[in-house]
């Protein structure tokens, strides 16, 4: 990608976007319209592509929040999923979308905005099994190096500690390594 606008609430998350991968950081948090602030930084047109790696993980804590958890804990969609609608409002016409976030339900999404910018959609799992043994290759030869993003090891007994920390987003907790 010759640009890349990292999205995200978490300030660990962005600042190791900007360092590492040479994204421009952009906190949710700060914006009234996130979508306004896309579509600024990239002369009015939108960005080509958005990736919503996050899904169902990024609710709001406004009462319609509240709502959608607790229509998603009784197994029934939310109205609000996730950051999709978002996506689909920012991206430019001719666009594409990849979805690699978990959702539990559509809800209601923007199709007809979709539709009427000509958004390609994609969704999926990734597939481990193909990218596992390239990636390890890539990382015995040095070429990657995951340790920026491994920021706490516990051991396997601690694994529900370690899982409440990065669940919670504490103490800069990006990635968590359990050694047995």
């Amino acid at each position: 990608a010759e640009r890349v606008i990292a999205v995200d609430l978490v300030p660990e998350r962005l600042r190791l976007a900007e360092t590492w991968g040479g994204a421009e950081p952009l906190n949710i948090q700060d914006l009234a319209n996130v979508a306004e602030e896309l579509k600024r930084r990239t002369g009015g047109r939108g960005p080509d592509g958005i990736i919503d790696a996050v899904g169902l993980a990024a609710q709001n804590h406004s009462a319609a929040g509240v709502v959608d958890r607790a229509r998603q804990k009784m197994h029934l969609e939310s109205d609000h999923p996730g950051v999709l609608p978002l996506a689909i409002k920012a991206c430019r016409k001719g666009g594409t979308i990849a979805v690699a976030g978990h959702y539990d339900g559509a809800g209601r999404l923007p199709i007809g905005a979709a539709y009427a910018k000509n958004l390609q959609l994609k969704f999926g799992l990734s597939h481990p099994q193909r990218y596992l043994r390239p990636l390890l290759q890539r990382i015995e030869q040095g070429e990657i190096d995951p340790a920026p993003i491994l920021t706490h090891t516990f051991s396997l007994s601690q694994a529900p500690q370690g899982y409440r920390l990065f669940d919670r987003k504490e103490e800069g907790c990006i990635k968590v390594v359990l050694k047995p």
